[in-house]
């Protein structure tokens, strides 16, 4: 009888793997960032840990053993979600672990932009002592957060410690600790002429795609600040280079973009007004071990018991 097996498209440490031998000492585990030592080993996964491009044929082959996917990212809307639901894969995401790096990576980019950081750092390549024109503070003003999840959470308790009002959007609508007003997203257009930063945390969905365009910016301050490290597709990318360009806002750091990576042709790498980084904002030395330890070992403790994984289980209804 062959042995169950679950294939891990990342390396971890030995003491990672351990942990999971612990649980299913009798798998056999195949554990690997490059490809050449899990792909002959899809087909028979019972479990793929990590979705990789190119691994759709074998995961939905007739002949494939999978019954459940963990991803390693926190969005799934890469994912063949449709055809996964079909074939009664459970999918369960890596939400979550990002909480930490992604709001660090929030209020670097709102610090940044609102104390000229990257101009300085231009400034100081060009060996130019320059003021520079800085005068805004960051504390005490508003900040609207718009999808608040785990990492809206975290950057609105962050936001507490800047003595800054917040108002968050979520689709319930339904109240959160350190949010000083709640709105559901048909109430996003009520928010944004108030808040001096509006920071995009969404998953990309079909209610979300394109949410964010010439509309919305025109809604917003000319003095406020634009995040998202969402998902690029969330927003009109044309019109927010027409905004930063017409000084509809004052600016924006993005770490998502309609196409990554970014065309050397964007306006945007060019403009004073933009901080850009390249899809890292949830990059931590800590990724693994949260995958891991929040998030499989307890789905693979109720997995082996014959219970429904539960942590971060994906709703094919939602799309997250």
């Amino acid at each position: 009888m062959l042995k169950r097996k679950i294939v891990i498209t990342n390396t971890l440490n030995q003491n990672l793997i351990d942990q999971i031998k612990e649980i299913i000492p009798d798998w056999t585990i195949i554990a690997g960032k490059d490809k050449d030592i899990w792909q002959d080993h899809l087909y028979d996964a019972e479990i793929i840990a990590g979705w990789k491009k190119g691994i759709e044929k074998e995961c939905l082959a007739p002949q494939s053993k999978l019954k459940w996917l963990q991803t390693w990212s926190a969005g799934v809307d890469s994912l063949p979600l449709e055809s996964l639901e079909s074939k009664n894969i459970i999918v369960s995401s890596a939400n979550g672990v990002h909480a930490y790096p992604i709001s660090e990576s929030i209020f670097a980019l709102m610090l940044g932009l609102t104390r000229k950081i990257h101009t300085y750092v231009k400034n100081q390549q060009a060996r130019k002592w320059h003021h520079s024109g800085i005068k805004l503070e960051m504390h005490e003003k508003t900040v609207g957060i718009i999808g608040v999840g785990t990492i809206g959470k975290e950057a609105a308790k962050i936001a507490k410690a800047f003595g800054m009002k917040v108002l968050g959007v979520r689709q319930s609508g339904k109240q959160q600790e350190f949010v000083d007003e709640m709105y559901t997203t048909n109430q996003l257009d009520i928010i944004l002429p108030n808040c001096d930063y509006v920071v995009v945390t969404l998953p990309l969905t079909k209610e979300t795609k394109r949410l964010f365009g010439s509309k919305q910016f025109d809604l917003m301050k000319p003095s406020a600040f634009f995040i998202n490290i969402g998902r690029g597709e969330i927003v009109v990318e044309d019109d927010l280079i027409t905004a930063l360009q017409k000084g509809i806002i004052a600016g924006a750091g993005l770490d998502v973009f309609e196409q990554e990576p970014l065309s050397v042709g964007s306006p945007l790498w060019d403009m004073e007004n933009v901080i850009i980084t390249p899809h890292i904002a949830g990059s931590t030395e800590h990724y693994n071990q949260r995958v891991i330890e929040n998030i499989l070992i307890p789905n693979l403790k109720n997995y082996i018991s014959g219970t429904r994984p539960s942590v971060n289980l994906v709703d094919f209804s939602k799309g997250y």
